[in-house]
Parts: C-alpha cells; sequence; structure tokens
C-alpha cells in the first residue's frame, strides 16, 4: 500500500524505531516517536486520518497482557483482534498460541503497521481492511476488541455488532479505560490494570471486561 509518491510500508519501518511495549516487554511495535514525522504522511495522502496505528491504546494494553498472562484464553483458538491499531492484541494472540489470528482495521494505515508488526514479532496474522460491524459475524471463536468504545459514534455501531456476535456464540473480550461511551451493563469485569499511554502520562485504572 502507498500513498502518492511515498511508500508508506517503507516510511514506517524506516521512521517509526521497534520498541518494547511499556509492561509488555514480550512484544515490541513499530512506534512514533518525535523524530518519526507523521505529517509527511498526511500531506502525502489527503485521505490520512488519525494515526492511532502510531501509539499505544489502553485498553489494548490491557487486552495484550490479560492474553500474555493467560494464554489459555487463545490457545488453539480462531482469534479476531477488532479495530487492530498497530496489531498489538493479535500479536499477542498469536504469541500465546491461537491457532488463527485475524486482525480487522477501517484504516489501510494500520493494515500496513500491523504486517510490519506482525514480521518484527515472528508471528503470521492476516489482516482484514474494512468495517466488519455492518457484515455478517465472523467465522472465529474469540473476539478481542481494545478500545472499540472510544467515542459515542463507533461505539453505537460496535455494541450490536458485538451483541450479534455473542447471539451467534463467539466470545468477546473488550480493553477499555472506563470511557464514557462504555456502557457497563452486558460487561463483566475479568482484571484490571494500570498502564499509561505515554511515558510521561499518568496511569489508568483498565480493565479486561467479558462482553456478556
Amino acid at each position: 500500500m502507498a500513498a502518492a509518491g511515498l511508500n508508506v510500508t517503507e516510511f514506517i519501518r524506516d521512521r517509526l524505531p521497534v520498541l518494547p511495549v511499556p509492561g509488555i516487554p514480550e512484544i515490541a511495535l513499530h512506534k512514533a516517536v518525535p523524530a518519526s514525522g507523521l505529517g509527511r504522511l498526511a500531506a502525502d495522502d489527503d485521505a490520512f486520518g488519525s494515526p492511532y496505528w502510531a501509539y499505544y491504546w489502553l485498553g489494548g494494553l490491557a487486552l495484550a497482557r490479560f492474553v500474555v498472562d493467560r494464554p489459555e484464553t487463545v490457545r488453539g483458538r480462531r482469534v479476531l483482534d477488532l479495530g487492530c491499531g498497530s496489531g498489538l492484541v493479535a500479536i499477542a494472540a498469536a504469541k500465546a498460541g491461537a491457532a488463527k489470528v485475524l486482525a480487522a482495521d477501517v484504516d489501510p494505515y494500520a493494515i500496513a503497521a500491523l504486517a510490519l508488526n506482525a514480521a518484527a514479532n515472528g508471528v503470521m496474522i492476516e489482516g482484514v481492511h474494512g468495517d466488519l460491524t455492518e457484515g455478517p459475524v465472523p467465522d472465529v471463536d474469540l473476539i478481542l476488541a481494545g478500545d472499540v468504545f472510544y467515542d459515542p459514534e463507533p461505539a453505537a455501531r460496535m455494541e450490536p455488532f458485538l451483541a450479534r456476535c455473542r447471539a451467534a456464540g463467539i466470545e468477546v473480550l473488550v480493553g477499555d479505560p472506563y470511557r464514557a461511551p462504555l456502557r457497563l451493563e452486558r460487561l463483566r469485569v475479568l482484571a484490571e490494570y494500570a498502564f499509561a499511554e505515554t511515558d510521561s502520562a499518568v496511569k489508568k485504572p483498565t480493565a479486561v471486561f467479558a462482553f456478556e
């Protein structure tokens, strides 16, 4: 994938260093730093959106830590990382022994980053570009959804989709730092952590929930 005049894969590989994930040193990701110059991607592509894939998100950090600590959650199962961003949660699932891992995101830049991050961690992940919430339930055993309730609009689409998945017998785990759009009525806390999105940020309580 490339924007006009700029090879995105090369840009990410060359400008975003591979760094250990805070609190999850078993995994390393291409991470934006001040010198990365993400503005060049924005200048080269009018469709460039917020580069969520270039940073850590609290819900993803919690889900990845949960999966690494409890590999039986994913071992031998078909897993979907929904709204994968960098692919952190998908990589954790693959490392923990999932039989197959899919990772979906609406941002094509996220899919490019996912491929590089999977390679950097020596795992195989199938990237899916698109919004899965309007289609049929996926053919998986487990959905891992980190930070998908970050805003009311995506939350309004996500909750009924996850409800359809649960009705079809798919297990759903959600990672979130108790953001306002997250409705707790259908959620049961499985674990709670304290993570920060940057080295200088204050750590926030972040939970892994079972969506019921």
